[in-house]
């Protein structure tokens, strides 16, 4: 498995620093929003903090994956990647296609 694990560090890599990327991005989106009713409505204020609420449940997903990812690439370090954390057995090719940051196997992961 060692000439996949290349190719899932690489995988990893690129969708962290795409999440990184996107967390910085998106970092005015969950800025408290202003409650001056001189310069927006009520409804309006409600639709910002709405919005605001989304993004900042969308940042802790990204920060969720991103741990996820950084806690595979340790696993590499180590070379234990690619076997599962609950029962040691190796993790199908398959799902590591699938997601290269998963930690379980499936019968561990049901």
């Amino acid at each position: 498995m060692a000439a996949e694990t290349g190719k899932f560090r690489a995988l990893l890599e690129a969708r962290r620093d795409e999440l990184t990327g996107l967390l910085t991005s998106a970092a005015e989106a969950s800025a408290p929003v202003e409650l001056d009713q001189q310069v927006q409505g009520r409804l309006s204020r409600m639709d910002a903090m709405q919005g605001q609420e989304m993004a900042k449940a969308t940042a802790e997903r990204r920060k969720l994956e991103i741990a996820q990812i950084e806690a595979a690439l340790k696993r590499m370090d180590k070379e234990d990647y690619g076997f599962c954390v609950a029962c040691g057995e190796e993790i199908a090719e398959k799902r590591l296609e699938l997601n290269p940051a998963i930690a379980r196997c499936v019968d561990c992961a049901g």
